[in-house]
């Protein structure tokens, strides 16, 4: 592609077109274009985002109150993992850091310590974020708990709500706007497309963004650009989207419950109970999975809507001039409900390596590597949860005899050894998220970082008394959910 970029064509639908298209205008100083297709979506499906979306709703100016307000939305302070099969309890992965340091050293070694010592409380009680959920309540980060440690949400957003109220923003801020049933592509020579034609209408730009999700309407149509299958690791190519009555009140958190055909998500908003259940066609039917899912959660349910999952990713994410981002580029296992966390993976990246003025091949070429090595780091995450699940029945023996990428191999037999998680080169998740979801699962430490031996036991137990106390006195001055989301009476 030329060197130059003047003028850039979004091809999408949905949240991640209308993400792309206002960060995009907001950042690259070009002239932006979104050519949209018809939508998707579906009135059950929601988006769960990790606490880094605000960096991008900060740069478009989107108020949360008025989000939240007008999508029906709601905070969420992590998920918990619930077993309904017995034995195994269930644990809270929560947003936001997990205890403090002790004399300048991490915190978490020694909860190991003092667990293997017979220590009986929970790793969630050192956490602001997953007590605060506990007692309904959504935890306000302030001078204080900046000290103690980071606290952070995300929320839950009505999927067709939340890509409405993104292209409001598209066009109050100035992106062109175009629709299209038909698309057609014009490619040059050297195989860089020059334009594309939307319902007849020809529409040419330097650069293109696929945002067109699973369809993948540009890069899949670029010669070369090869697809890396996950399936080996991932149990679940089933998965439906439906939607219940709110709870009353409504939780600060998703939950995660397993059962013998799979697992169900609930994802508590506003207006609805949205629910996502993951399941193996080869074990279970589609309607005994629908029936099954409504007794196991006790809701009723309704606009149910099934879709296959296959998750893989692009070889080239970036290839000539087009650059897939999301589910065009990378479609993930929908556990963990990572889809618009990798929308926005690739637009940070790509607003980091955008062309300007120079060759682009080094632009594409590092845009590549790290959207690879990223997208590998969210499929180790989340294939940690098939290969260590405690849980009994077929679903889950298929998914702990899969074999694990050999990175996460790595970090499971490292964490297991030493109680560390290793550093992994573009990995977005927190290390204190992999700490409690390997903890929760049941993955226990066989020793610690001997440094800390050297402080003595009388300051570790009065570290943590005062670490409980902190937390508890905190959480108390929290606003409830309602409070939160101005639904409060009064």
């Amino acid at each position: 592609m030329s060197a130059r970029v003047d003028s850039l064509v979004l091809l999408g639908r949905d949240a991640p077109l209308w993400l792309a298209a206002s960060v995009l205008q907001a950042a690259a100083g070009v002239a932006i274009t979104a050519i949209e297709l018809p939508s998707l979506l579906h009135v059950s499906d929601v988006y769960a985002t990790l606490p880094g979306i605000e960096a991008l709703h900060t740069r478009l100016r989107l108020d949360e109150a008025g989000l939240l307000r007008a999508t029906g939305g709601a905070f969420s302070l992590g998920q918990n993992f619930r077993d309904m099969l017995g034995g195994h309890g269930y644990f809270l992965n929560a947003y936001g850091a997990y205890g403090t340091q002790i004399e300048g050293n991490d915190f978490f070694p020694y909860w190991v310590k003092a667990r293997a010592l017979g220590l009986d409380v929970a790793l969630e009680q050192f956490s602001l974020t997953a007590a605060a959920a506990r007692q309904g309540r959504v935890m306000i980060p302030d001078e204080a708990s900046e000290i103690y440690g980071r606290a952070d949400y995300g929320y839950h957003l009505p999927a067709i709500a939340y890509a409405a109220g993104l292209k409001s923003v598209a066009a109050r801020i100035g992106v062109t706007m175009r629709t299209a049933n038909h698309i057609a592509i014009e490619r040059g020579d050297g195989g860089n497309i020059t334009a594309l034609v939307a319902d007849g209408d020809r529409v040419p730009a330097d650069l293109f963004v696929d945002a067109t999700g699973s369809d993948a309407a540009l890069i899949g149509k670029t010669l070369g650009v090869g697809q890396q299958s996950w399936r080996a690791h991932f149990p679940a190519d089933l998965v439906f989207a439906a939607r219940a009555q709110p709870f009353t009140p409504i939780p600060t958190y998703a939950e995660l419950r397993a059962w013998p055909p799979g697992w169900a998500a609930l994802y508590p908003t506003q207006a609805a109970t949205h629910v996502i259940h993951a399941f193996s066609s080869a074990l279970t039917e589609p309607e005994a999975a629908l029936d099954q899912l409504g007794a196991t959660t006790g809701l009723a349910l309704g606009d149910a809507v099934l879709r296959p999952s296959e998750p893989g990713r692009r070889e080239q994410p970036w290839a000539h001039n087009c650059v897939a981002i999301g589910s065009a580029a990378c479609a993930l296992d929908p556990i963990h409900n990572l889809d618009l966390h990798a929308v926005q993976l690739g637009l940070v990246t790509l607003l980091t390596y955008f062309p300007a003025g120079q060759d682009a091949e080094p632009s594409r070429n590092e845009y590549n590597r790290l959207m690879r090595s990223s997208f590998e780091r969210l499929r180790d995450y989340q294939a940690a949860f098939y290969m260590l699940a405690p849980y009994p029945g077929a679903f889950w023996d298929g998914g702990r005899a899969a074999p694990p990428p050999p990175e996460l191999a790595h970090i499971v037999a490292t964490f297991r050894a030493r109680s560390e998680v290793p550093p992994m080169e573009d990995d977005s998740i927190p290390t204190d998220n992999w700490r409690a979801l390997l903890i929760g699962l049941g993955l226990a430490p066989e020793s610690y970082p001997p440094r800390i031996d050297a402080t003595a036991p009388d300051v570790v137990k009065a570290q943590f008394r005062a670490m409980l106390g902190f937390v508890k006195d905190a959480v108390l001055r929290q606003p409830t959910h309602a409070q939160a989301l101005g639904t409060a009476d009064g």
